[in-house]
């Protein structure tokens, strides 16, 4: 019995173990271009599931080793449980946000003139979501947009005191600070187009921002749309509240 608990301890850990290495190999699998977007995303459903089964057998060991006086075993089964929860405890969150938002992928603060991108357009050429607003059967402007604004509805244009030459400056110092690769700016027009990329799927999500002159000031719109999935889990929102904070 004391042989049947110290190998099944083990063998509890190796299989903690594994599921962390699905769990990172999975999603750089796919920024890689090694792995298809499906399989990887299975694979992070494999790591949480496995996880979560990882420490209920992790529970009844712990019992066992505790009642059996073996030190050394519960330590591993400790272990093992603390492993087994990293996979859920990551990826559970973003799967319980994903529950909570609407499933689109297209945000903007100006949803009845949306900001267009321009100089992104070549780069989504051969993405899964193309790039006009609201186009699709499913979510056509009119939807899209009261969708957007009952789901966010913090997200509205920004009224600025700066010139349009200043705002397209300090437009460009927030989003570079915000990690994102700008991809051009155009002062005459007053549009900055700039692209986000996720670490460990590489996913790419490109945002625009449009600045207008508004009396002696200018107004500020801005749209942010992921290149794959039909759901954004909210990351696109929360993209442009934060350059909202920032500038």
């Amino acid at each position: 019995m004391m042989e049947e608990v110290k190998t099944s301890t083990r063998a509890l850990l190796v299989s903690a173990v594994i599921l962390l290495i699905i769990l990172v190999t999975g999603p750089l699998g796919y920024k890689f271009s090694m792995v298809p977007l499906q399989p990887s995303l299975v694979s992070l459903l494999i790591a949480v599931a496995g996880g979560a089964l990882v420490f209920l057998i992790g529970l009844v060991y712990l019992v066992i080793a505790m009642r059996s006086d073996l030190e050394r075993n519960r330590n591993l089964v400790i272990v093992s449980m603390i492993l087994g929860l990293v996979p859920v405890g990551i990826i559970g969150p973003q799967m319980a946000a994903a529950g909570d938002v609407p499933p689109i992928h297209d945000i903007t603060t100006d949803t009845a003139n949306p900001p267009a991108f321009i100089a992104i357009v070549p780069l989504r050429e051969n993405a899964p979501n193309g790039y006009e607003y609201g186009v699709t059967e499913a979510w056509p402007a009119e939807k899209l947009g009261a969708t957007t604004m009952e789901a966010y509805p913090h997200l509205k244009s920004v009224e600025s005191d700066l010139s349009v030459a200043d705002a397209v400056d300090r437009t460009e110092d927030a989003l570079r600070a915000m990690g994102l690769e700008i991809v051009a700016v155009d002062k005459e027009a007053g549009l900055v187009e700039a692209t986000a990329t996720t670490f460990w799927f590489g996913f790419k999500d490109d945002m625009v921002v449009r600045i207008v002159g508004n009396g002696e000031g200018s107004r500020i719109d801005l749209r942010s749309m992921s290149r794959v999935g039909q759901s954004d889990v909210g990351a696109n929102a929360a993209r442009i509240t934060d350059f909202v904070d920032r500038f």
